[in-house]
């Protein structure tokens, strides 16, 4: 799609209209079209956040906090220091790698004010996942925490990357808090590995050099990619969804509808952000669309620290969280989260991930609260549908189609299906991706008929428009809300000699959901768990690791030799498991 500055808005109104079920049962809970956008672009709303929010918290972290004026103001000290002292350009790559600190809404704006295109890459990223990335995006800079700048380290000679900024953890903080914070985490806990990098520029030093430059604005429209967000997509594999400003911004309006009307505007809501925001969900429901909204966007660096995530919400009081099921499940074991007082709290969204019924029925007994599930994919920015956070959720579905959004269950010739029978989930609407980025044969594989997407996963529609998902097609295995796919597992673990087939699926777990467990065939009977898995902790982030290795002599197939994934546990009582 192509545009100018003068180019009027798309229109975002469903194909199927009113007449879909959803609408004709729920009017007032998801109107049939939202409002237009008043942004052409993320650089646009967030000049117009810090217009109508001003001098109010928008992010705070590690005892910090910038203000809507102070992230306006950074983001283009920032954009003037890309364009003017790197040379950056509109529509050059730049990635994104580090937790949720403030810096990240800062790089982020930033890079897009610059008109850049952002990259993101999650800090659990091996050093050949990182470098994949790299190579498929070609970004000619990265801004990185400088724990991960090892890893950059190890990939920069013969990259495309031109450029690294790195940041410390506290840099958005004053002194002399900056420097206790950083020195503590660098020689007292020993987080920063050694690194060097001799052209490397601190963040602080950018908005710095930046703050003494000339910002140009790069006239971005609403077509303009905004950012290449890495998924798996239906095979797995290294691709990335193209999402415009367009896609982002419609999508949080599409979701946030609804919450503005749950939360109101008598008060300026907190909202806990334990998710990371470099998952498309936390940035666009957070980064974006809470950001949007005025609210004070509280950011937990490592929820994994339980103890410390529970202080922060008891200090908080918020009145929003957005979590995952699992971590939900954490935090009501949490002895003093189960008896706070949780009377303030007006929503909780769980995302990333299915909720476990028994999670949600917990829930409600320990707050008081109901937890809203809905669903999303990394191609449709991410949210598709949503239980309506002012009805009591329909535990066990993911709600209904979000407004300006279609939804079809359709068979392999993408024909619809009749109503209640399982099909595979399409999707239309503003918010679906233009494709995967340099992969047209992948593009075409999911998307159809003028912009369908097909999601992989089977669902089921209710009369009243309610979906639920029946089977994942794509055979994903979710760990704690990131995709794990079987054929990555089973190539990285082909790839040490001594091993001849691989099949892996994911089983039950208490604390992740799911994990991955490996079936293996040995070439080389000398071969033992624990040698493989070392040998596959230097290819794959921890979360994509098998938690059980089994060895069997071997392993079901169909008639054309392709691994039975479902047939996989069946081999469990004659396994000899290690």
């Amino acid at each position: 799609m192509t545009a100018s500055a003068n180019t009027p808005l798309p229109s975002a109104d469903p194909v199927g209209g009113e007449d879909r079920p959803w609408f004709k049962y729920y009017p007032e809970a998801v109107p049939s079209v939202i409002k237009t956008v008043e942004e052409r672009s993320l650089s646009d709303m967030v000049r117009n956040a810090a217009k109508h929010h001003g001098d109010k918290t928008a992010f705070s972290n590690l005892g910090g906090k910038l203000t809507f004026n102070d992230v306006d103001r950074l983001a283009t000290d920032f954009a003037a220091f890309l364009q003017t002292e790197l040379g950056l350009v509109k529509g050059d790559r730049i990635v994104i790698q580090m937790p949720n600190l403030m810096q990240f809404p800062v790089a982020f704006y930033g890079a897009l004010r610059a008109g850049l295109i952002v990259v993101n890459a999650n800090p659990l990223y091996t050093v050949t996942e990182l470098k994949e990335a790299v190579h498929d995006a070609q970004p000619r800079a990265i801004v990185v925490l400088s724990n991960f700048a090892f890893k950059v380290e190890e990939l920069l000679e013969g990259s495309s990357l031109e450029h690294v900024v790195i940041t410390d953890a506290a840099d958005m903080l004053s002194q002399p808090k900056r420097a206790i914070i950083n020195f503590a985490a660098d020689k007292i806990k020993h987080m920063v590995r050694k690194y060097s990098i001799p052209n490397a520029v601190s963040f602080v030093t950018a908005l710095k050099q930046g703050a003494a430059a000339t910002w140009k604005d790069p006239e971005l429209t609403p077509a303009d990619v905004a950012l290449l967000q890495y998924t798996g997509g239906t095979t797995g594999g290294t691709k990335a969804a193209i999402l415009s400003h367009w896609n982002l911004l419609n999508n949080q309006e599409q979701f946030m509808g609804q919450i503005r009307d749950t939360l109101g505007e008598e008060k300026q809501p907190v909202i806990i952000a334990a998710l990371p925001l470099y998952h498309v969900f936390a940035l666009t429901v957070n980064a974006i669309g809470f950001y949007r909204f005025g609210a004070h966007n509280v950011l937990v660096t490592n929820p994994r620290d339980l103890k410390g995530f529970v202080k922060t919400i008891h200090k908080s009081k918020p009145d929003g969280l957005m979590l995952v099921s699992t971590l939900a499940a954490a935090l009501m074991d949490n002895e003093d989260f189960a008896k706070d007082d949780h009377s303030g709290l007006r929503i909780t969204v769980a995302g990333g991930m299915a909720l476990r019924s028994s999670v949600g029925e917990r829930w409600k007994k320990i707050t008081g609260k109901d937890i809203t599930e809905g669903y999303g994919l990394t191609e449709a920015s991410p949210v598709v549908a949503v239980n309506p956070t002012h009805m009591p959720p329909r535990i066990g579905t993911i709600g209904i189609p979000l407004p300006s959004t279609d939804v079809r269950i359709v068979d392999e010739d993408h024909q619809d299906v009749e109503l209640g029978a399982p099909g595979e989930l399409a999707v239309l609407g503003p918010q679906v991706m233009s494709g995967y980025w340099n992969n047209p044969e992948e593009s075409a594989n999911v998307l159809f008929d003028g912009g369908w997407l097909l999601t992989g996963d089977i669902a089921t529609m209710d009369e009243d428009g309610f979906l639920r998902i029946v089977d994942r097609k794509k055979e994903i295995i979710v760990v704690s809300g990131f995709n794990v796919f079987p054929g990555e597992l089973e190539d990285a673990a082909m790839l040490n000699p001594k091993v001849s087939e691989a099949g892996a699926t994911g089983v039950p777990d208490e604390h992740a959901g799911e994990v991955p467990k490996l079936y293996v065939v040995k070439r080389d009977d000398s071969l033992t768990a624990d040698e493989l898995r070392k040998f596959l902790k230097k290819r794959l982030a921890g979360y994509k690791r098998p938690h059980q290795i089994v060895f069997v002599a071997e392993l079901p197939k169909t008639n054309v030799g392709k691994v039975l994934r479902r047939a996989l546990k069946d081999l469990d009582a004659e396994a000899a498991a290690e």
